[in-house]
């Protein structure tokens, strides 16, 4: 009972630490705002992307995109599009403490959120190959737990990442930290974004 729920507790840590796209976004919403419950729609969405694309891997259903390359050069073209404003967005977003109005709206948190956790070929792949594959040598009570302990995971995370960001944002009175992060984090989305023009390149090769 306890080594599938430490299989996929470790598993799943090991697969989120990276830096990328979502957690960059998920930490400098929680440094741009002043509460962290204005940080909410971010945490929930990617929570609840997250859970999904854990739900599809395990049931084997996202098997069926990575077999369809058509399928997966829109969902890349649809990803890039997003990723590219998005960028722009990070790069020009002030800190609440600046610019209150400049705040990311929680109507576009959702957007970019959604972008970067359900358009991400790298997270789609860390979760098919090998959450998805990891799952399938557990049946019945045990697979449940190791789901539960994957999912888990990644709602800590996304918590803690905002937590850790807010905290950043309240030792930053001046702002210029949260400026600093913001562009970085621009930078590493169209990182991501280079890598999946790649992707891109070699579907249509």
């Amino acid at each position: 009972m306890l080594q599938p729920i430490l299989h996929g507790f470790l598993l799943a840590l090991g697969l989120i630490l990276p830096l990328g796209a979502q957690n960059v976004f998920v930490f400098n919403q929680g440094a741009n705002h002043r509460k962290l419950i204005h940080a909410m729609p971010v945490i929930v969405t990617a929570g609840l992307c997250d859970t999904l694309l854990i739900i599809l891997a395990i049931l084997g259903v996202s098997l069926v995109l990575m077999s369809l390359p058509a399928l997966q050069l829109v969902i890349y073209i649809i990803g890039l599009v997003f990723l590219f404003y998005m960028a722009w967005s990070l790069w020009h977003e002030q800190p609440n403490n600046l610019a209150q109005q400049h705040s990311m709206s929680a109507k576009k948190q959702i957007g970019f959120a959604l972008s970067v956790s359900l358009l991400n070929p790298h997270a789609i792949m860390d979760t098919i190959g090998v959450i998805g594959t990891s799952a399938s040598v557990y049946t019945g009570s045990d697979k449940l737990l190791f789901s539960l302990a994957t999912i888990l995971v990644s709602w800590l995370w996304f918590i803690l990442l905002a937590i850790l960001g807010k905290l950043l944002g309240s030792i930053d009175k001046t702002g210029k930290y949260i400026l600093l992060l913001n562009k970085v984090s621009s930078i590493i989305v169209l990182i991501v974004s280079i890598i999946i023009i790649n992707n891109i390149i070699r579907l249509l090769l």
